[in-house]
């Protein structure tokens, strides 16, 4: 049996959680690439040896992730690095990020001069605009694996515990060549002069800045958040970078679009008028466009132009005149179609559209 043949069974088994075939499949790819990639399938081995014996099978790839004392929750998630097209952002944000793989990959470099290598990142921007996602190709980028933090298990109602889940997360980040990715990062560092927080959150901030300050250069932090404003003023400082992300331009969301799409418009110049008209769409969002309409016209066969315009009334209201006007005129400059195709695209008659067109 060929070896490609073993992986939609691995994967059936894993998303049905059928332990057994799972481990019987994987005895089997080890057995496969033993000759040929010694080194896979010793690791393979070692996995199956962990699950065996009841082990965390990331114990693999780093030392066992920290738990919360009371909970024995995980207090992060263990990621790690896959295969991940480059984001898709302005000239400027990509400069940075260029640079900053550039310091890592030459840190030996950069060491020997006695200059250590950017170790920190503060991200800000609107949700979905793509800070998580920059977390991940990094990752992938640098071969790391990528620790987030699980704020629901390390945030704790007992005194004093979110401050040692806290202390146990930066610790254990510390102690190998990591990223570790402090999302939603308000809700551990926010500004000392804040009268309502709890005593507990200002130490927090504290032990932040020490670490921070004193961070190993062979590990990462990035650190996101939307609310930037809620941050402690000392804190910025602690970041070696600080990016923040907005919302794509034309350009760029004409390439996500492109991107996501993958052909499924026939005429390409549809991409540019969806592009004009979600001005104010993050990535996500233009990403979600693309596969609901990516998905609707494989299962059924109305034009993924009309498929298109019906999910974009989860954005834009085309019953709102103004709205509609603009879409009719980028229509008319943009794409080769009568009036009556124009019309049928927003649910107005062609004489609306003839119109719309002469205001």
């Amino acid at each position: 049996m060929r070896l490609e043949t073993y992986f939609p069974k691995l994967i059936r088994a894993a998303l049905e959680s059928d332990r057994r075939s799972i481990e019987s499949i994987s005895l089997s790819i080890l057995r496969k690439l033993k000759k040929e990639y010694p080194d896979i399938s010793n690791e393979i081995a070692q996995i199956l040896s962990y699950a065996g014996v009841g082990a965390n099978v990331y114990r693999t790839v780093g030392s066992p992730v920290p738990k919360d004392n009371d909970s024995r929750l995980d207090l992060v998630q263990l990621r790690e690095p896959i295969l991940i097209e480059e984001p898709i952002f302005n000239q400027s944000v990509r400069i940075v990020i260029d640079n900053f793989l550039l310091e890592r990959e030459k840190s030996d470099k950069l060491l020997a001069d006695g200059i250590e290598p950017s170790k920190s990142m503060l991200v800000t921007g609107d949700p979905g605009v793509g800070k998580t996602y920059l977390a991940k190709y990094l990752a992938y980028k640098l071969n790391l694996n990528l620790v987030v933090l699980d704020l629901a298990a390390s945030i704790s109602s007992y005194l004093g515990t979110t401050g040692k889940n806290i202390k146990m997360i930066l610790d254990y980040a510390r102690s190998q060549p990591l990223i570790l990715f402090l999302d939603e990062f308000d809700a551990i560092s926010k500004r000392r002069d804040d009268a309502s927080d709890l005593g507990e959150l200002k130490r927090i901030v504290n032990v932040l800045l020490k670490e921070l300050e004193e961070w190993p250069p062979y590990s990462i932090v990035i650190a996101a958040t939307n609310h930037p404003e809620l941050l402690d003023k000392a804190i910025w400082r602690r970041f070696d970078i600080v990016l923040n992300i907005q919302k794509p331009d034309l350009k760029e969301r004409i390439d996500i679009l492109h991107r996501y799409s993958e052909g499924v418009f026939p005429n390409a110049k549809f991409l540019q008028l969806i592009a004009e008209l979600m001005s104010e769409a993050t990535p996500a969002e233009l990403q979600k466009l693309m596969e609901r309409v990516r998905r609707k016209s494989i299962l059924t066969t109305e034009n993924p132009m009309n498929i298109a315009v019906d999910e974009m009334i989860n954005f834009i209201d085309l019953d709102l005149r103004e709205n509609a006007v603009k879409f009719t005129k980028l229509a008319n400059n943009l794409l080769d179609l009568s009036y009556r195709k124009i019309a049928s695209l927003i649910g107005k008659s062609a004489s609306t559209v003839h119109n719309y067109l002469k205001e």
